[in-house]
């Protein structure tokens, strides 16, 4: 397991996969594709999927193959690719057997509020990372840092991923980054999920993928220790969140922007 917690001022760490398992073969691929950039680039990678999606528009939406079969998913790619594993959690019982396999747990952006979830995955003794809010400020995560310390966790990572802004939009507030690191926790920055449009397609969520290799650039520039991203072989055709997510042939040269960026800065 990579050490995210020892800051890395060359560098910085990269989460990234698919929004939701769609199947062991897409989710590999994506797996595959993505270690073999971040090893050439000298970034320190950590896949992403979700098993289930449980925040969803519309009751119609594609949500995943649930715990059971995804985390067998998880635990296969994790075996075959030694790579490290992030996924979401949804509520207080999956903990357990979500730290069977996740090296890293998410809390989710609507649920960081939740004590008792809190408490569940904190007990685990894994690392956290803990999507802020959309509806909270960065000042408020540091009652979710103490909250997360309370219970014997000082593994946590906090995530930007864009704040409500009028119907339907989410902007982002780069201050907000440099306002979380004064907590002393890893500071990531969810590119992708920051470009939705909760909502914006009536039964699904829209997004504007255009916009991700700005806020991208924008956010290594103030300092950031991790990014976040949401990729897809083919985004237009993906089950979840494809109006944000970025193509897979595309990773490798945003990548290569940021890096410059980050040396430049650093």
């Amino acid at each position: 397991m990579i050490d995210l917690f020892n800051k890395n001022p060359e560098t910085f760490f990269l989460i990234a996969g698919p929004c939701v398992i769609e199947s062991k073969e897409n989710a590999l691929h994506i797996a595959k594709t993505m270690k073999a950039i971040a090893q050439n680039l000298g970034i320190p990678y950590v896949f992403k999927a979700s098993f289930d999606k449980a925040n969803r528009s519309s009751i119609k939406s594609f949500r995943g193959p649930g715990i059971e079969a995804g985390l067998r998913i998880l635990a296969e790619i994790k075996s075959e690719l030694s790579l490290p594993i992030l996924t979401d959690i949804h509520t207080p019982d999956q903990a357990v057997a979500i730290a069977q396999v996740a090296d890293i747990i998410q809390i989710p952006a609507f649920l960081a509020r939740q004590t008792d979830l809190i408490e569940a995955v904190a007990n685990t003794g894994k690392p956290m990372n803990i999507k802020k809010p959309q509806f909270m400020s960065a000042f408020d995560m540091e009652n979710v840092v103490e909250k997360c310390k309370s219970m014997g966790n000082n593994r946590v990572m906090l995530c930007e991923r864009g704040t409500c802004f009028g119907y339907n939009t989410l902007v982002v507030d780069m201050t907000g980054l440099y306002e979380m690191r004064k907590f002393g926790q890893p500071v990531v920055f969810d590119a992708t999920h920051s470009v939705q449009k909760p909502g914006g397609n009536k039964t699904s969520t829209g997004g504007n993928r255009e916009y991700v290799r700005y806020l991208s650039r924008a956010a290594v520039a103030v300092g950031i220790d991790g990014l976040f991203l949401e990729v897809h072989p083919e985004p237009n055709n993906a089950l979840s969140d494809g109006p944000n997510m970025i193509p897979l042939d595309q990773v490798e040269s945003l990548l290569c922007e940021l890096i410059m960026i980050h040396r430049t800065i650093y």
